[in-house]
């Protein structure tokens, strides 16, 4: 069965800290993506909305309250929420109503207005909640799961806090040239080490920030596609949104168990490498077809992981892949040509989206200033709570 879709339009309104309200992002970036897709709203069959939990009730609502920012046409409409992997939800269940033959065409949606500092817990008392009981009973913030990652890192696999700090001087580098990007300003492995501690090891400039932003997307059929005029467009074969496997023996947000694998080996594959190795046997690629990758990352250290993750090199290799080159712009296999989330900060229900809108751009050329030569396939990935997450990939 082909599973293609269309990318016909991508949108973006610019991440920083805006103070306004976040259907404002998302409705400049939907009116972004259908420019130039050259449709109009009314031509939109279905409108899937990325979640916003910390916005009011348009937030829980986020396809209707896009759709009346956009003038109520008629569309059918849902909402997802899946922490970070939203916006792949989002993309998902439109994807899912175009391949079912419901729609031909839909826009999808997310954007928010973040709080200033750490991402803190949904008001109200839930002591039977993990992410309530994290904040609370172990004061586990966000950068407290990343040090970890990071200090786990470090044992295993010897990676150093130069190491790090390398990523986040690429991603600065790669941010220079996106005019979406909040951060847009070289810097050196010095100013990441001399940056304040948050979280051993972790510094300041190794942890992504929090911010407002919006990204959109117009996806379609290929019938759809073919009968505008849009011969070649960018297409989503393969979109992976995987549960992990028992026993899940490494630790993830917002867990502070894992399972024991005393009696049970742990699954040949992590989570988070179940979610790429999903995608390449739906679109039928691997890791060396790739030309470029968008990662998630909230911390320098957790982009290394997911270098090997999605396959890029072997289990503890990730630093020699940095260190040679292959992941910058220019070289082999550029990772967040974007800039990554090091240059963008979190604007969560918008991110999986803002990495597809990326990926559209470089397949298509449209990457100005930060241009992957030659770019034919390209993979995002992301990671939300509880079991959430996504790899799409895109190919021309």
């Amino acid at each position: 069965m082909n599973r293609d879709i269309a990318v016909l339009g991508a949108g973006m309104h610019p991440w920083g800290k805006w103070g306004r309200n976040f259907v404002e992002y998302g409705l400049a970036a939907a009116r972004a993506a259908l420019a130039d897709a050259g449709l109009s709203w009314p031509d939109v069959q279905y409108v899937a909305g990325a979640d916003t939990i910390r916005n009011g009730y348009p937030g829980f609502i986020a396809g209707a309250t896009f759709a009346q920012a956009l003038g109520w046409s008629g569309a059918r409409v849902s909402s997802s929420y899946a922490a970070c992997a939203s916006g792949a939800q989002a993309i998902a269940a439109a994807r899912a109503q175009i391949l079912a033959g419901l729609c031909e065409v839909a826009l999808v949606v997310g954007a928010d207005a973040a709080p200033k500092g750490f991402f803190k817990p949904v008001g109200g008392d839930r002591p039977d909640d993990p992410d309530w009981l994290r904040f609370r009973l172990l004061g586990a913030t966000n950068p407290i799961y990343f040090a970890l990652y990071a200090r786990r890192r470090m044992a295993l696999h010897g990676a150093t806090l130069d190491d790090f700090a390398a990523v986040k001087v690429k991603n600065s580098r790669h941010g220079l040239g996106n005019p979406n990007a909040r951060y847009r300003k070289e810097v050196s492995v010095e100013d990441v080490r001399e940056s304040a501690v948050v979280a051993d090891p972790l510094r300041l400039l190794d942890i992504c920030a929090t911010s407002d932003g919006g990204a959109a997307l117009v996806i379609s059929s290929m019938d759809f596609a073919r009968r505008h005029g849009f011969a070649d467009p960018v297409r989503i074969p393969a979109l992976s949104t995987v549960t992990p496997t028992f026993p899940k023996t490494v630790l993830d947000l917002p867990d502070f168990a894992t399972d024991s694998a005393m009696t049970v080996p742990p699954p040949s594959r992590p989570f988070r490498s179940a979610l790429a190795d999903a995608a390449y046997e739906e679109a039928g690629i691997g890791p060396s077809d790739l030309s470029l990758a968008e990662v998630y990352d909230l911390s320098t250290a957790l982009e290394l992981d997911w270098y090997e993750d999605i396959g890029l090199c072997a289990p503890g290799a990730a630093e020699s892949l940095l260190r040679s080159g292959a992941t910058t712009l220019g070289g082999r296999i550029p990772v967040n040509p974007s800039g990554g989330l090091a240059s963008f900060g979190e604007a969560i229900p918008a991110q999986a989206i803002a990495q597809v809108c990326e990926l559209t751009w470089q397949l298509r050329g449209q990457a100005e200033g930060r241009q992957v030569d030659g770019a034919q396939a390209g993979i995002a990935v992301n990671q939300g709570l509880f079991g959430h997450g996504s790899a799409i990939i895109t190919v021309r």
